[in-house]
């Protein structure tokens, strides 16, 4: 039997200099917590698997809003796995994430990698809108099939807005069934690692990391508006966290 499940956030200003987490709502395997935050200003919310999930056919969600002048983080737990349904005729999986970032607030979004494994489909869609003073840090990394197995089918679609207009808009697709060369040796040369880390910040306007290479498999681009794009591809899930980390330091200065 397939599941249904939308979690929800909503973090404020609470007065004080610090955050409020007004709406936090769990639903089916989307377990939210809160946890203790690096930072003073900023509330933190982990994400914690309450059983295996994403099977064929679950629907599953996160909202997350951030009003204006509100810091959040939110991580996980653990890595999400994709996991094969029930039956050779259970439909795709699908995992939505909706983040809505207000004036002067900041999101972290910052996920354990999200596992394709072997025999399973999953449609991912990761929708954001940004006001002209938000910031943002998001990470996905996705990893093609467990150890010693081959990879599910993933398609995955990141959209971002700025104040209405269009920043970001990527679409990818790897597995059986994804367009053919997608692991050859123009898109993943044989990695079983890919991920992307985002940076929107204001002040990019006024001076804007260059576009470079980050080394033989990575590539810092920037993007038309205050904002950079880390695209990286790695043999696991250790070397590619590696250069997203060291990306994500040496543009926000430490």
């Amino acid at each position: 039997m397939s599941i249904r499940a939308t979690a929800r956030i909503t973090a404020v200003p609470d007065g004080r200099g610090t955050t409020a987490l007004p709406v936090l709502e769990s639903d089916g395997p989307l377990a939210l917590r809160r946890t203790r935050a690096a930072t003073a200003p900023y509330a933190r919310v982990t994400v914690v698997g309450a059983m295996s999930a994403p099977l064929g056919g679950d629907r599953l969600a996160i909202e997350a809003r951030v009003e204006d002048g509100a810091r959040l983080t939110v991580d996980s737990a653990a890595a999400t796995v994709s996991l094969p349904g029930p039956g050779p005729a259970v439909q795709p999986a699908t995992y939505g994430i909706e983040l809505t970032v207000g004036e002067g607030a900041e999101l972290n979004w910052l996920p354990e990698q999200l596992i394709s494994a072997c025999g399973s489909e999953l449609h991912m869609t990761t929708k954001v809108e940004l006001a002209a003073g938000a910031r943002l840090v998001l990470r996905e990394e996705q990893i093609l099939g467990r150890h010693g197995e081959t990879t599910g089918t993933l398609t995955s679609r990141l959209t971002v807005h700025r104040a209405g207009r269009p920043l970001l808009d990527q679409h990818t697709a790897y597995g059986p069934g994804a367009p053919g060369g997608w692991d050859g040796g123009a898109v993943l040369g044989g990695h079983r690692a890919v991920g992307q880390l985002l940076l929107v910040d204001p002040s990019f306007d006024e001076k804007c990391p260059e576009t470079r290479l980050l080394g033989p498999t990575a590539v810092l681009t920037g993007l038309v508006g205050p904002a950079v794009l880390v695209t990286a591809v790695a043999p696991d899930a250790r070397l590619l966290r590696a250069v997203l980390d060291g990306a994500m330091s040496e543009v926000l200065g430490g």
